[in-house]
């Protein structure tokens, strides 16, 4: 069977996950002359096209369908390098169309969007370090502590003009190093029409956005991400595309990359199209995307955006046509989320599969024998929502509403889960995370930081949004930079050091992240202190000496003689006090060692008893104990 025969086969049954490598544009030789050979998916269409600054526009360079099934093709030797075209497609109805190239691996920058003629780079890479560092021991025993980045948004040019990655290179991995994350996550980087989407209505799957640079200085980034020992993760959008006429949508005048039904079709929600996910031809496209974005660019994890919208019929808002039985899943996005997670992981079993996904009725995590889909981790986005509610609060009410810290203690291991505080709750009048604290700044300020131990003590991976870490005030504006100026402010620069600090703790602390997801890995010491509203509990390492006690006080009240549960006799140490002042507070030492006395607490032998800032939190740890008792 010829190459030629063999890559398309693959690409209509579904098992071409490298059909990048035969579609779109390839400087190549035939007949001992230099040229390029254009190929294009648009099965239904009457004739295709290319057009470009090598013909003038104009109509000279007609396409031959090779196959019924619809693959178009050309070899001209009129292209050059760096050269922009487009696809004139007529569809089938007779109306004629410019349409991007689908397989295109880079664009202009928008407004225009014509694609580029561009060789892949022959990068030689220096990561070995970090990859055989990711062989021989997986992330879920490592600590996870993500960045989440809006590439455009993070720092910007005076005239506003967003840092490429060869900027970012230079201040972007130092700050996120020094501020002790382990991952950086990026907002969807392949190329998008309107800055506003933020990057998730996409139109070139395979296309790094023109306006973050170029092939080259993203993969020097991601390297030098891996020599400073961090992660790069990207968000990846294959339920939804953008809707323009000039790009994927309705490609040769019929439903090709979106479903049939036009109500399965139409995404409401979110102006956007979705992607016919059982059409085999689509899951060879979003497969390829996929894989070509972590080979290309050593990715360490992808992303999937909104995988509710691809697993239920009903999640969009309009007219919904159910299954015959009534039920309410969507079997074709199923099938394709367990396929692309099988294919990657037979791949590269060592890339994280993240999934975005707000329901409960679908296993997410977990093997695909089991009836999973088979991702790695899954937003935690129940636990985020409660305990955000709970800290927008008034502190007179809630005692009366301590069920929402208390509830997802019921499912915290039904899944494995990473804890977001994202982009998405600092957006669109829901203010930013220091501004949803009650009371005063100095409240506010106070409450952040029991926040974030509360995120980082809380069994689960770890995520928050660039700007939080120094509680910015301002909610997020994705066409401007940062407010790096509030750093200038005693209490943003004391927030700014208390996050570092506490990563860096998070890190060292093996208790935290070494039995994350197994229900070992946590005891409630007392969850039923509403009265009080104090949340107390220890983390559990694998030795069963190594532990952490977190005691999280959320009412504006200073609790003396607070009593703790222990489970051994000895002596506990604070290592942590969010009142310190060089973190913002009023205290200027530590609460000093505590003793057990023999006194039960629940089911614990033992207690002591230490003093609980108000709206503060304490972590302690076993400094001299008696395994024996």
């Amino acid at each position: 069977m010829s190459d030629k025969k063999s890559s398309i086969e693959l690409f209509e049954t579904g098992e071409n996950f490298y059909s990048q490598n035969f579609f779109g544009c390839h400087q190549t030789e035939q007949d001992k002359q230099k040229g390029c050979i254009f190929r294009v998916w648009a099965p239904n269409a009457q004739n295709v096209w290319l057009v470009g600054d090598f013909n003038g526009w104009d109509r000279s360079l007609l396409l031959k369908k090779v196959v019924q099934v619809g693959v178009w093709e050309i070899f001209t030797i009129k292209p050059n390098e760096g050269d922009f075209y487009k696809y004139l497609v007529k569809q089938a109805d007779g109306r004629e169309v410019y349409k991007i190239d689908p397989f295109a691996i880079a664009f202009e920058k928008r407004p225009n969007n014509a694609a580029v003629i561009q060789r892949l780079p022959e990068k030689q890479w220096h990561d070995e370090v970090w990859q055989s560092k990711n062989n021989q021991d997986t992330h879920f025993n490592r600590p996870l502590a993500i960045y989440e980045v809006h590439a455009s948004s993070w720092q910007r040019e005076t005239d506003g003009t967003p840092y490429t990655f060869g900027q970012l290179k230079e201040i972007l991995i130092p700050y996120v190093k020094e501020m002790g994350f382990t991952h950086i996550e990026f907002m969807p980087l392949m190329e998008h029409p309107l800055g506003e989407s933020w990057g998730y209505q996409l139109t070139g799957y395979f296309a790094l956005c023109a306006h973050y640079g170029t092939i080259s200085e993203f993969q020097e980034f991601v390297e030098a991400c891996h020599l400073n020992n961090l992660g790069v993760l990207v968000d990846w959008v294959p339920g939804h595309f953008c809707v323009n006429d000039d790009s994927l949508a309705y490609f040769d005048g019929t439903p090709q990359f979106e479903y049939t039904d036009p109500t399965q079709a139409e995404n409401i929600r979110w102006g956007a199209l979705n992607f016919d996910l059982g059409k085999p031809q689509v899951q060879s496209f979003l497969i390829s995307s996929a894989l070509y974005w972590i080979e290309l660019f050593h990715i360490d994890g992808i992303r999937v955006d909104a995988v509710s919208n691809m697993l239920y019929l009903d999640y969009d808002e309009g007219s919904t046509n159910l299954n015959a039985d009534g039920n309410n899943r969507n079997w074709a996005g199923f099938y394709f989320l367990q396929k692309l997670n099988a294919v990657v992981k037979s791949i590269h079993p060592n890339v994280m599969m993240i999934a975005e996904e707000s329901s409960a009725e679908t296993k997410i995590t977990g093997m695909l024998e089991s009836g999973a889909l088979g991702f790695d981790y899954k937003w935690n986005l129940g636990w985020m929502n409660d305990t955000l509610r709970f800290y927008e609060m008034d502190a007179a009410f809630r005692k009366s509403n301590f069920q929402l810290l208390t509830f997802s203690f019921m499912y915290m291991m039904n899944e494995q889960y990473i804890l977001p505080f994202s982009h998405d709750e600092v957006v669109h009048g829901k203010r930013s995370l220091m501004h949803k604290m009650w009371g005063d700044r100095y409240k506010q300020f106070a409450q952040l930081r029991n926040l974030y131990v509360y995120l980082m003590t809380y069994p689960g991976k770890k995520l928050l949004f660039m700007g939080s870490e120094w509680g910015q005030f301002l909610e997020w504006r994705y066409d401007q930079r940062l407010e790096w100026t509030d750093l200038a402010d005693e209490m943003n620069a004391s927030m700014q050091q208390f996050t570092k600090q506490l990563n860096l703790f998070y890190k060292k602390e093996k208790a935290l992240w070494e039995l994350d997801h197994l229900p070992q890995s946590i005891e409630i010491i007392d969850a039923d202190n509403s009265e009080e509203t104090i949340l107390s509990f220890i983390r559990q390492g694998k030795k069963d000496t190594d532990f952490l006690i977190i005691v999280l006080n959320f009412a504006p009240v200073e609790r003396q003689n607070f009593a703790i549960g222990v489970p051994f006799s000895g002596t506990y140490e604070e290592v942590l006090n969010t009142e310190l002042k060089e973190y913002g507070g009023t205290w200027t030492k530590g609460n000093q060692t505590s003793y057990t006395t023999k006194q039960s607490f629940k089911q614990f032998s033992y207690q002591i008893q230490t003093i609980v800032p108000s709206l503060g939190a304490i972590i302690l740890k076993p400094q001299k104990i008696d395994r024996r008792s």
